[in-house]
């Protein structure tokens, strides 16, 4: 015989009561045990091998001997006077002109870079498929960069760079792989802020 009541005197009110609570306390523990799972499981079971690292090693050094090599032929080419909004209409021009004359020297560095990476494929399957796909980002990437001299060239205004963007931009796309398989040299180069 039910022998509890609810303040206005109904049978079974608490049991309800009860047992909702004892639901909602159920579901809070398993919500909180399948939140733990997950974190142990990505914590210690997980693989932790980037996405984008590929087997051969030796290919991933000698693309970041060549990148480094590349970065620093870049640096010499570069000019850090300020374009001074201050100066005259044709002064500014021809300093904008001279940035792009640089631009396209700069992108010719890392063109003939691309090549002498991408002249030995990597041994290994996952380099093999993945490689290109790098290759075909950075260069479209190079693309961009040339269009963006001839903008200036044309503009004689110092505009600022837009690359592409498949989701989010190619330089990070690129910047991920070149990361992963530890030859940040081979990163795209951020030198085109204004």
């Amino acid at each position: 015989m039910d022998t509890t009541t609810s303040a206005d005197g109904a049978p079974g009110d608490l049991d309800e009561r009860t047992a909702r609570s004892l639901g909602v306390r159920v579901g809070l523990v398993i919500l909180v045990s399948l939140f733990a799972a997950f974190w142990i499981w990505a914590l210690f079971f997980a693989s932790k091998e980037a996405v984008n690292r590929i087997g051969d090693r030796a290919w991933a050094e000698r693309a970041e001997q060549i990148c480094q090599a590349a970065n620093e032929e870049r640096l010499e080419l570069a000019d850090f006077r300020l374009i001074d909004g201050g100066d005259d209409a044709d002064a500014i021009a021809a300093r904008v002109r001279e940035r792009a004359d640089i631009v396209v020297a700069s992108t010719a560095v890392i063109e003939r870079m691309l090549d002498d990476v991408v002249a030995v494929e990597p041994t290994d399957p996952k380099g093999s498929e993945i490689v290109p796909l790098w290759e075909a980002d950075y260069r479209v990437y190079v693309q961009d960069r040339y269009r963006y001299a001839e903008q200036l060239r044309d503009s004689g205004e110092n505009l600022p760079f837009y690359e592409t963007a498949d989701g989010i931009p190619l330089s990070e796309r690129i910047e991920t792989f070149a990361g992963d398989n530890e030859m940040p040299a081979c990163a795209p180069p951020r030198d085109l802020t204004r």
